[in-house]
């Protein structure tokens, strides 16, 4: 089995993995320097590092890597440790470097107005492969979009009724209205996607919230989401507010930890007051 095709597949198929390999070797050990092995987010394998203890060490490590999403460099002295004295080991000492495997970072425009076209300029140099969601053909096209993964020009009803996005996916809505925007974000927070933002000012940011918390849908739902989208860097022009929004699609892919300049209303005020979200709805109300 090529461990790279099916790296390649994996990939493919928007699934996780790790690839355990061994870069260093001191002594004698049961496999050879540069051996790999694939572990896949369901638990299979492809390929060997050798067997035994250490393997499996190798394994949780890989699983617990697919879920930080950071490299581990992993130190085995098989000279002094009796468990894994297996009849497999050989004596040595072996530096194993275990790094993740993701999905393509995929990301869904839902509008084609002129943020999207800017945002999806700047994603694409950042490394998101780009799908393009609008009702409109004369703005949803090849002409506007020329390299996006897909174009999908439909109603937004229909076309939310057929995606599935998975944890690799980050939903950026920027619509041309109020409604359409509430039609998106009410799929939107029900989805297992990474990264949910919507576009607007911190008004239509709370109407939008109240009327989908009415409906009965959980506030705690939108604890995920940025709205205002973006980082706050002061950003008017619309290239301006791409560069600001694909920062914060960077900052969602990559887990930083720390404190952003988030945009978002809510987030801020949800750290300010430390309230539940419904308190923090219910009390907008006044200031709408």
């Amino acid at each position: 089995m090529d461990i790279y095709e099916e790296i390649v597949k994996l990939r493919q198929e928007g699934r996780r993995g790790a690839v355990a390999t061994i870069v260093n070797v001191r002594g004698s050990i049961p496999s050879f320097e540069t051996a790999k092995m694939l572990v896949r987010d369901d638990g299979s394998i492809a390929g060997t590092i050798g067997g035994g203890c250490v393997e499996a060490e190798i394994w949780q490590a890989a699983r617990e890597v697919m879920e930080s999403e950071k490299p581990r460099t992993l130190t085995f002295n098989l000279n002094q440790d009796p468990k894994y004295d297996t009849g497999l080991v050989c004596g040595g000492t072996l530096d194993i470097f275990v790094e993740p495997i993701l999905p393509p970072a995929l990301l869904y425009i839902f509008g084609a107005g002129h943020v999207s076209v800017n945002l999806y300029q700047v994603a694409r140099r950042a490394g998101f492969e780009v799908i393009v969601v609008d009702d409109r053909e004369a703005y949803a096209n090849r002409q506007r979009f020329p390299e996006a993964k897909e174009i999908i020009a439909e109603d937004f009803d229909r076309v939310m009724a057929q995606l599935n996005p998975g944890e690799a996916a980050y939903l950026v809505i920027v619509t041309r209205g109020h409604r359409d925007d509430m039609r998106v974000l009410r799929w939107a927070v029900q989805t297992r996607a990474r990264y949910i933002g919507m576009i607007g000012s911190r008004r239509k940011t709370i109407t939008i919230f109240n009327e989908l918390t009415k409906e009965g849908l959980s506030a705690k739902l939108f604890e995920r989401v940025h709205a205002p989208v973006g980082l706050d860097i002061g950003a008017i022009t619309p290239e301006e507010i791409a560069v600001a929004i694909t920062a914060e699609l960077i900052a969602a892919r990559r887990r930083v930890e720390r404190d952003l300049p988030h945009m978002s209303w809510f987030h801020s005020r949800k750290r300010e007051e430390a309230g539940s979200p419904a308190d923090l709805l219910e009390e907008s109300e006044e200031e709408v």
